[in-house]
């Protein structure tokens, strides 16, 4: 019915043959699985893994132990300044310095008394007097300079109290009670928060006490 060339013939093959080739390809497509994608669920409870492991991190940056100066001199191996975490004693401050030295009298002051930022820890020697002007005191931890033989309010026994001119029991008692329940005095001055020491006994008691 049509007379074509042998080329033409050629080429309508070619064509066929192409578009059973395209036929069986989109055919066996639609017959092909369809795949699905695969959810992993973690399990129960790791949802709040991360959240968790940020609070550990949060609680040990604020459980960060915080540090205070303390100066300590005297019979020790190396005096200077030294930081150590807060809460430490005077034995701790000592051994920062290297520990004491083959001259300290270490029975005449005490190693367990807590330190305060920015305190200064004399060592003495034997024979010398501590901080309180008694040697041989359980109390007080000694410093070089007008404090000597001064009263340490932060450390004196009730007894010691008793000694500073116009304090008697009761007076000393409160004393006790005020530096337990609000901390360390900073000052001498903190002295007056005591009740019934005004600042006429204040003027009466300042040169005879200290604190460190």
């Amino acid at each position: 019915m049509f007379n074509l060339t042998r080329t033409q013939q050629y080429l309508l093959l070619g064509l066929a043959a192409v578009l059973i080739i395209l036929a069986s390809f989109v055919y066996w497509r639609q017959l092909a699985p369809v795949s699905q994608a695969v959810v992993i669920e973690p399990p129960p409870g790791n949802e709040l893994s991360g959240a968790g492991s940020a609070a550990v991190l949060s609680n040990e940056t604020e459980s960060e132990p915080t540090e205070i100066v303390v100066h300590v001199a005297g019979a020790v191996i190396k005096s200077g300044v030294y930081h150590v975490p807060e809460g430490s004693r005077v034995v701790d401050a000592i051994t920062a310095a290297g520990g004491a030295s083959a001259e300290a009298d270490l029975d005449a002051i005490n190693l367990a008394q807590p330190l305060i930022d920015g305190q200064k820890v004399w060592v003495p020697e034997v024979g010398e007097q501590s901080a309180t002007g008694k040697g041989g005191s359980d109390s007080g931890v000694g410093v070089i300079g007008g404090d000597v033989g001064k009263i340490n309010i932060n450390s004196a026994s009730l007894a010691e109290l008793q000694t500073l001119n116009g304090i008697g029991p009761s007076l000393a008692q409160r004393i006790i009670d005020y530096r337990t329940n609000s901390g360390p005095f900073r000052q001498v001055e903190d002295i007056k928060n005591v009740s019934g020491i005004g600042e006429k006994r204040f003027l009466q008691l300042k040169d005879y006490i200290t604190v460190y």
